[in-house]
């Protein structure tokens, strides 16, 4: 039974919406959700909204099992990755427990008859697409993928599934992906251009073969009548499947190449962007999810990170740089989101602001520096006529009773007392500084770390959190175990042998490992350099084996390289691996806070569990990974502690359940030692930035401190210099990024407080800025708040 609902728009063309027919499973989310499913004349495409990532897969796990109740046989075809695990999860745990009284009444609470239990061996499944080439037995490919949970956990019928097996596609009984491909590279000119080699001439046909088998794919989804459940994720650019940006809304199947954000997205899962540039794909087209025109097709998509493609999805126009703008000729054609997801969907947020009735001074200056930023306009030149006509400053305005003239004195004065905060010379302070991954705070705000550093009375611990050994590629540790190739046995390392500098307790040794490195960055020197790295890999290899005979760790090193040279890339290591890359990643933090000055008795590193490379993380527990950071806090006793504070992501990730350790470690810490007076300094990096309503304390950079920031980064975070799991945001290292973000945080100020309030400052310091980072200075509670409110934005919280 299906329930059709107008939604007031009568007088505005909307096309195959104006009479929208929602499922029983969407009317009950509608109900539940603060918001309607279309917001006229801007969206185009039909938005249900949840309030975080586990509702999210929820919804879109009850639309799929409603949807196969009604449509016994039909032809689903389901994304791979992280965004499906809460559906992969209910859909397992609904089949699996079907007749159990609770689950019976979960699904009566949300409008599923449990008296038809859904024959999922019934159905036809289509594989979305995978990188090709690729062996299909890597657990990085999507064909394992669609193996493991599709077929395995869902109990989906093998025989009913049109798979993407890329050693099938093309490729003769006698015939190899590696012969084949030998660097796994595809060269697509050879569709047209005449072969000059053998090797030429068996990939052209493989090529050829290639084409035939996606024609006849295509054929094969529309002999079943044509998708008639798609559901799929969006990409960085906004692709659907793995058609990016640009392709034509009536594209088929077909083997292609993809993008640079694509890339990068897919860096994480092949094992670096060397490999993910270097790889093709086999995708449906977007022309074979909009063949059958009854297709119920959902794009579900969580975070803020996601907010700017749905927003251009969901209010941009029919256009082949909008791929989901395609789904819109499909009246079932749904977004599925989070609150995070809607950040850009301009009504739907004066909605959330008028149902919640927040006109707190955070939104009016939110709603005016928007303002002033779109009009490139200082805050003093706007009026009062170009405020009524902005659908948000409008909406807030009205719920103030302030002139708009002192309302945007005062945003102006807030901007200006958060650069004097973050002016501000700190003495006689003990500073804790954490991060999740080795690079945050470098990358998060080290010019205010190193101002601070300048005052000899304060005192700076810095603790990185996780491991992050994802982050190191196996070519990198094929260079690293070449480079001490050539020391291990010299009479430089002999004497230090003897002399017990790689003893496992010996921290001078360790701290001389990281002089070593500095002496030959400050000298120049590659060779000095090369022999810290040797130096500090050694001892590593000696910890991680406990091994002490120098012809024991000569073997272990031919074992490694063995190793790192024949495993694909984007495999899961096992324990000691993951230990020695993220070891090398700890060296390279050390290096950097060596450069400042600082030894390894002020460095930590806290490896917490919950890190472990799996596709699905487990969740962060007291034990495991809240009492490490407890036990550091009573030994260090800081006054101000850092934390990575970003927004809403696409379900818990590592930042995420880092902050929530921290939160939960600092509740802990306050209550047994009576001391409530901490400060918190949030930050944010390369993937998330604070608005300026967000922050409220504003940073000078000066032209030397971005440089310092520059060199810092390219000398100490080696295995990231070249950035093989890169930001789809910029094609370079993230220092590059990092510099890009703080100097347009800075034209933001100087658009919004006019040229001459820097040119004419008193100070050299705001003078000399061409930069700024955003940070969020709260106390406990305040950071208590913003923890448990991230928290039930992320969870079922």
């Amino acid at each position: 039974m299906r329930e059709k609902r107008s939604y007031g728009y009568e007088d505005q063309d909307m096309g195959i919406y104006d009479q929208l027919t929602l499922s029983p499973v969407e009317t009950r989310a509608l109900k539940d959700s603060p918001l309607d499913l279309l917001y006229g004349p801007d969206e185009q495409i039909p938005v249900i909204t949840v309030s975080n990532f586990p509702a999210l897969g929820k919804l879109a796990a009850m639309r799929f099992i409603e949807w196969v109740q009604d449509h016994p046989g039909g032809v689903v075809s389901l994304p791979t990755g992280k965004t499906p695990e809460h559906v992969i999860r209910w859909v397992n745990r609904l089949v699996r427990t079907w007749d159990q009284p609770e689950t019976r009444e979960v699904l009566e609470k949300n409008c599923i008859d449990p008296a038809r239990k859904p024959d999922m061996r019934s159905l036809h499944f289509v594989q979305i697409d995978e990188f090709y080439p690729i062996q299909p037995m890597q657990k990085n490919s999507f064909y394992h993928y669609v193996k493991q949970y599709y077929l395995e956990w869902m109990g989906l019928d093998p025989q009913k599934a049109l798979l993407m097996n890329c050693q099938e596609i093309g490729i003769g009984p006698d015939q190899d992906l590696e012969t084949i491909w030998p660097d796994s590279t595809v060269d697509l000119s050879l569709r047209t251009r005449q072969a000059v080699t053998d090797l030429e001439r068996m990939q052209q046909g493989v090529l050829s073969r290639i084409d035939d088998w996606c024609q006849q794919r295509e054929e094969a989804i529309r002999a079943l009548g044509g998708l008639g459940f798609f559901l799929g994720g969006i990409g960085p650019d906004g692709h659907i499947g793995f058609n990016v940006r640009g392709s034509d809304h009536f594209s088929t199947t077909r083997l292609m190449a993809t993008n640079y954000e694509t890339q990068a997205a897919a860096a994480g899962d092949l094992g670096g962007i060397e490999v993910s540039r270097r790889r093709l794909v086999i995708t449906i087209g977007l022309g074979t999810i909009t063949f059958n025109p009854d297709c119920t097709a959902i794009i579900i998509a969580a975070g803020e990170a996601k907010a700017g493609v749905v927003a251009d999805a969901v209010q941009g126009p029919v256009s082949v740089g909008i791929p989901a703008s395609a789904l819109r000729t499909l009246p079932q054609a749904r977004f599925y989101i989070t609150l995070g997801a809607a950040k850009q969907l301009r009504r739907r947020q004066v909605s959330l602001l008028v149902r919640a009735k927040d006109y707190s001074d955070e939104q009016v200056m939110r709603a005016i520096v928007d303002l002033s930023l779109q009009l490139n306009k200082p805050l003093l030149e706007l009026t009062s006529q170009e405020a009524e006509q902005d659908l948000m400053l409008s909406a807030v305005l009205k719920g103030r009773p302030e002139p708009f003239a002192d309302l945007v004195q005062m945003v102006r004065n807030r901007l200006i007392e958060s650069i004097e905060r973050g002016s501000t010379v700190y003495t006689g302070t003990r500073f804790l500084h954490t991060e999740p991954h080795h690079d945050d705070l470098m990358l998060g705000y080290l010019p205010q770390i190193v101002r601070s550093m300048r005052n000899p009375t304060n005192d700076h611990y810095f603790v990185t959190l996780t491991s992050g050994f994802t982050a190191v590629t196996n070519e990198f540790m094929l260079r690293q175990l070449e480079g001490l190739d050539r020391w291990i046995h010299s009479k430089v390392f002999e004497t230090l042998f003897r002399e017990g500098y790689f003893d496992a307790n010996n921290q001078e040794g360790r701290n001389r490992d990281i002089w070593q490195y500095l002496d030959g960055i400050a000298a120049r020197n590659e060779e000095m350099r090369a022999e810290g790295d040797a130096r500090r890999l050694l001892r590593n290899l000696m910890e991680v084996y406990e091994e002490s005979d120098i012809d024991a760790i000569a073997d272990r090193m031919t074992e490694l390289k063995h190793y790192f040279s024949s495993v694909y890339p984007g495999r899961k290591d096992p324990g000691a691996m993951q230990r020695l890359k993220g070891m090398c990643r700890e060296w390279e933090a050390e290096t950097l806070w060596g450069y400042f000055g600082w030894q390894g008795s002020h460095i930590r590193h806290l490896r917490l569990g919950f890190y472990t490379g799996d596709i699905f993380v487990p969740e962060p527990t007291v034990e495991r990974d809240v009492v490490p950071v407890l036990s550091l806090l009573n030994e260090v006793k800081p006054d101000v502690i850092s934390c990575a504070l970003d927004p809403e992501a696409s379900g818990p990730d590592t930042h995420y359940k880092v902050l929530q350790a921290i939160s939960e470690a600092i509740d802990r810490y306050v209550e047994m030692n009576q001391q409530p007076d901490i400060t918190i300094w949030g930050y944010r990096n390369v993937w998330f930035r604070f608005h300026p309503c967000e922050a409220n304390m504003y940073v000078p950079v000066s032209l030397n401190m971005l440089s310092i920031m520059e060199s810092a980064f390219l000398n100490t975070f080696v295995s990231q210099k070249h950035a093989s799991f890169p930001s789809y945001a910029h094609d370079g290292p993230f220092c590059e990024l990092a510099q890009q973000i703080q100097v347009e945080q800075y034209q933001m100020l100087k658009t919004c407080l006019g040229r001459a309030w820097f040119a004419e400052h008193n100070s050299p310091l705001i003078r000399g800025a061409r930069g700024f980072v955003y940070l969020r200075e709260m106390k406990v509670e305040g950071f208590r708040e913003t923890a448990h409110s991230l928290r039930k934005s992320t969870e079922d919280a």
